[in-house]
């Protein structure tokens, strides 16, 4: 019987590469996003696939979230893993001149979204006596940087929340993991930047940065692994990368 995955923000980057890369090797996919457009055009690629189930909601929306998974139907209320993917980053000011906009998106997209859509989904696992959950955090959260104040405090957040999930849902038998990816070539530093396309093409200038092909296949390697096997906590770098700051674009 095909597994269910679960995946959050499935509109784009890392989101839309694990859903047709999980879609490939035999897994039915419930894709979640903003833009009911891009999740339309991702059902009609896959057709021929998998099979489909969208919901649209952003997870900033806690009604909106526990209606869409509450009421899922029927044949898809067994969902095996959970692809916490839905993030962003807005802005990259020194604390003093943050805006408070822009804070208060990321701890809910990325704190309070998370969870949300966690819990809900952990109860049915739980019924179901398995599951596996992937949050994708950021190098973000494991070290923090000059003007990164409250984003990478949003995903210091991820990596607590991972690790005391992992310890919570141990008695179940839930695998929690970790991807903590560096620079990875998406929509991220569009936003960030407030739609600057010269500023976003800056961030990825000169050195091989991953794509979110290559966090989709390490997200199918964990998935894949035989149930007594748990990859944690991932940190994923492309070569260039040495922490958060240092890139060698140096050649």
């Amino acid at each position: 019987m095909s597994k269910t995955a679960f995946i959050t923000g499935a509109t784009s980057g890392i989101g839309h590469a694990t859903a047709i890369l999980l879609a490939k090797n035999g897994f039915k996919i419930i894709a979640t996003g903003r833009r009911q457009e891009r999740l339309d055009q991702l059902k009609t690629d896959l057709k021929n696939v998998t099979e489909v189930h969208t919901l649209n909601f952003d997870v900033r929306d806690q009604s909106a979230v526990l209606d869409a998974i509450n009421n899922l139907p029927k044949e898809w209320r067994k969902i095996d893993v959970l692809i916490n993917n839905a993030g962003n980053a807005h802005g990259l000011a020194s604390i003093e001149d943050g805006n408070l906009d822009d804070w208060n998106a990321m701890i809910d997209i990325n704190v309070k979204g998370l969870l949300y859509v966690s819990q809900p989904i952990i109860k049915k696992m739980i019924e179901n006596k398995t599951g596996h959950i992937i949050n994708i955090g950021s190098v973000a959260g494991k070290e923090a940087y000059q003007n990164g104040n409250v984003y990478c405090a949003s995903k210091h957040a991820v990596d607590a929340i991972n690790n005391s999930m992992r310890i919570d849902l141990n008695k179940y038998g839930i695998k929690v993991s970790q991807v903590a990816p560096g620079l990875v070539e998406t929509e991220f530093s569009l936003v960030r930047f407030k739609g600057d396309q010269d500023r976003s093409k800056k961030v990825y200038e000169n050195f091989d940065a991953l794509k979110p092909e290559d966090i989709a296949d390490l997200i199918l390697f964990m998935v894949t692994r035989p149930a007594h096997v748990n990859l944690a906590d991932v940190l994923i770098f492309p070569t260039a990368q040495a922490t958060s700051t240092m890139v060698n674009k140096g050649g």
